[in-house]
C-alpha cells in the first residue's frame, strides 16, 4: 500500500487528507487554530495533533507528504527555522511601507503592489532586524519537516513577487532590505527531501518518508477537484475566483499564472462574492432566502457587489465602486438579484479568460462556502450556459496529489 498526506493549513484551522495509489480519499482530519492564524504555534501544535491522530496502519503506508498553506501570511524566522514572534496574516497591509514600494513599481514597469506580500516582508524586517528569514506559512511548516528553511515553493512566493514564468525576483529586489532573506525559489510537487529523524520519531512516522513541496491552499483545491483538460473551476468564497489549466500563461492585468505541478494554472480573482453578501444577510439569512428563490426566474438587476472600492477581474479597475442599490422590498429578491449579479460577474470573467486565448470551459466545478448553494448553482447555470458540479473534497487533498504523484 502506497499513500500520501497532504496538510492545508488554512485561515482557521489545518486540515489534513490520506488518498491511496488510485487518487482516492481514504482518510481526513481537522483542528482548529486554538488563538489565530498569526500563532504559529498553533500551525505546528494542529499538525503534531493530527499526524498523531492517523491510524498507524495507515501511517506505515506513508510515503509522501506536502503541503499547502494560506497565500500571503509571512513569518519571521531565524536561521534555525525559530519563529521570531508572529506571523503576519494574508490580510494584513502596512500603509507606511506603500511609499516606498511603490516608487519601486513606478521605477521598474511592474504591476500593482495590492496584495503583495513585500509589506508584510519588511515589516517583518522592521520589527526583527535584517538578520532573519521570511517564510510563508507552506514553506516553513516543511521547513519543519525536514528541518531545512532554505526553500519557497513559487506558488507560495507570486504574491512576494516571484515571477514563474521568467523563473525570477524582479530585478529591482535587490535593492529591497528583505532581499537576503527571501528563499530559494523551487517548484511544486517536488521531492525537497526525507523527513527529519526526530520529527519521524516523535510523530510515529516512517523514516523513508518525502517531503514534497506543496502550493497555496487556492491551487490545492483545484487539484482536489481534479478538473479535467475541458473543465473550469470556480471558487465561490469571500471573492470569485476562476481557474483554468492552459497550455500557456495568459497575459493581461488581473490575471495570475501559476506554474502547479508542471502545469500552468491561469485565472482571476474578483472582489465581488460572498464577504459582500455576508455583510448584508446573516448565514442562517442567507439559506432561508435561498431557499424561497426561484432559479429560473430572471431578476434582471445588475448590482456590483464588491467587498470595497475597486476591481481586479474581470475588469481591472481600481476606482468602481460597490453597487447595492436600489434594494426591494423582498428580502429573497434582494438576494436573488445579488446572486444573479455575481453570476453575470463570473460569466463575464470567463468570457474574458476566453478571449486571452483559453478554451470556454465545457463544464465547470464549484468549490467553496457558495458551492452549498443549489439555488446559486441553478442561476449560474442558466446565466453561464454551462453545466456545474459542485465539489467538497478538502484541499488538502490537492497537496496529498501533488505528494502522490511525485513518487510514482
Amino acid at each position: 500500500m502506497c499513500l500520501a498526506l497532504g496538510i492545508d493549513l488554512g485561515t482557521s484551522g489545518v486540515r489534513i487528507a490520506i488518498l491511496n495509489q488510485e487518487n482516492e480519499l481514504i482518510f481526513s482530519d481537522s483542528e482548529k487554530y486554538q488563538t489565530g492564524l498569526e500563532a504559529s504555534e498553533d500551525w505546528i501544535s494542529c499538525c503534531i495533533t493530527l499526524i498523531k491522530a492517523i491510524p498507524i496502519k495507515l501511517k506505515n503506508a506513508l510515503k509522501a507528504i506536502s503541503v499547502a498553506g494560506t497565500s500571503g501570511t509571512l513569518i519571521a524566522v531565524d536561521y534555525d527555522g525559530k519563529a521570531l514572534g508572529k506571523a503576519l496574516p494574508y490580510y494584513l497591509s502596512f500603509p507606511e511601507f506603500s511609499k516606498q514600494l511603490l516608487h519601486l513599481v513606478q521605477d521598474n514597469n511592474s504591476t500593482s503592489v495590492e496584495n503583495s506580500s513585500l509589506g508584510r516582508a519588511l515589516k517583518l524586517l522592521s520589527l526583527h532586524g535584517p538578520e532573519i528569514l521570511v517564510r510563508h506559512q507552506a514553506d516553513w511548516i516543511s521547513g519543519w519537516l525536514i528541518d531545512n528553511w532554505k526553500w519557497g515553493e513559487e506558488g507560495n512566493n507570486f504574491r512576494l513577487g516571484w515571477n514563474p514564468e521568467n523563473r525570477s525576483w524582479p530585478s529591482f529586489y535587490e535593492k529591497l532590505s528583505c532581499y537576503k532573506s527571501l528563499p530559494e525559489i523551487i517548484e511544486s510537487g517536488v521531492i525537497l527531501n526525507k523527513i527529519c529523524p526526530n520529527i519521524a520519531h516523535h510523530l510515529h512516522l516512517p523514516k523513508d518518508l518525502v517531503i514534497v513541496s506543496g502550493t497555496t491552499d487556492s491551487n490545492a483545491a483545484v487539484l482536489a477537484a481534479n478538473p479535467l483538460p475541458e473543465d473550469g473551476v470556480t471558487i465561490l468564497g469571500s471573492t470569485i475566483v476562476l481557474k483554468r489549466f492552459t497550455k500557456e500563461p495568459l497575459k493581461a492585468a488581473g490575471i495570475t499564472n501559476h506554474k502547479v505541478g508542471g502545469r500552468w494554472l491561469c485565472g482571476g480573482s474578483s472582489n465581488c462574492g460572498g464577504a459582500a453578501l455576508t455583510k448584508i444577510f446573516s448565514k442562517s439569512q442567507l439559506k432561508e432566502l435561498s431557499n424561497q428563490i426561484n432559479p429560473n426566474q430572471i431578476t434582471e438587476f445588475n448590482f456590483l457587489p464588491l467587498q470595497g472600492k475597486g476591481e481586479r477581474f474581470p475588469v481591472n479597475n481600481p476606482n468602481l465602486e460597490p453597487i447595492l442599490e436600489p434594494r426591494p422590498l423582498s428580502d429573497s429578491l434582494y438576494l436573488h438579484g445579488l446572486l444573479e449579479s455575481l453570476a453575470k460577474i463570473e460569466a463575464q470573467g470567463w468570457d474574458k479568460l476566453t478571449q486571452l486565448g483559453s478554451s470556454m470551459p465545457k463544464r465547470i466545478i464549484t468549490l467553496g462556502g457558495g458551492a452549498k448553494n443549489p439555488q446559486w448553482r441553478k442561476i449560474r447555470e442558466r446565466v453561464i450556459g454551462v453545466p456545474i458540479r459542485t465539489s467538497l473534497i478538502p484541499p488538502a487533498a490537492g497537496a496529498a496529489r501533488l505528494a502522490l504523484n511525485a513518487i510514482k
